[in-house]
């Protein structure tokens, strides 16, 4: 490996490790509300999480969402940690970082295919967790209010950073 490479995945694994710090921040203690009885909580790290499969190749981006939603969960209801990491890596599959603009097609659609993998997931872990199936349907209700104020936000941003042709200069700067 040359250094032009050693640095350029040397900025993609330090890329995706402030997006894993961001996803911890925003998840767990920017607008971190929490609701129901079983633990969960509403917050806005996903939109962090989508960008992130904008910007980063995808397996930096499938491990800054596993290390940032799962550190998260480890700062304030541990026992989600585990299905936390494994449904953030899914929420990323829909995105692609391979278009020249972060709001694409695919990443217009991707935000609403990742609320259906969320509250799938979040529905199968919480019946597992807590050994009833039923209880979980009232936090379906959580998971779309999250689910779409994550989109709302990352739709908007992205909107921004694209005027703002971030995309392309995180190219150049950091052989993105």
């Amino acid at each position: 490996m040359d250094n032009r490479q050693g640095s350029a995945a040397a900025s993609k694994l330090v890329t995706a490790g402030l997006f894993a710090a961001m996803i911890t921040i925003m998840t767990a203690y920017i607008f971190h509300i929490p609701y129901g009885a079983n633990g969960g909580y509403i917050h806005f790290g996903d939109a962090l999480i989508y960008l992130g499969a904008a910007f980063l190749p995808r397996p930096y981006a499938l491990a800054a969402a596993a290390i940032g939603g799962g550190t998260a969960d480890i700062l304030t209801v541990p026992v989600w940690a585990p299905a936390t990491v494994i449904i953030k890596m899914l929420i990323v599959l829909p995105f692609t970082s391979k278009e020249g603009r972060i709001l694409c097609t695919r990443n217009i659609a991707a935000p609403f295919l990742a609320a259906v993998i969320s509250a799938a997931g979040y529905y199968l872990a919480e019946g597992i967790l807590f050994g009833s199936f039923a209880a979980p349907l009232a936090s379906l209700a959580g998971s779309a209010v999250q689910s779409g104020g994550s989109a709302v936000i990352f739709l908007t941003l992205a909107a921004a950073l694209d005027k703002m042709h971030m995309k392309s200069l995180a190219k150049q700067m950091l052989g993105l």
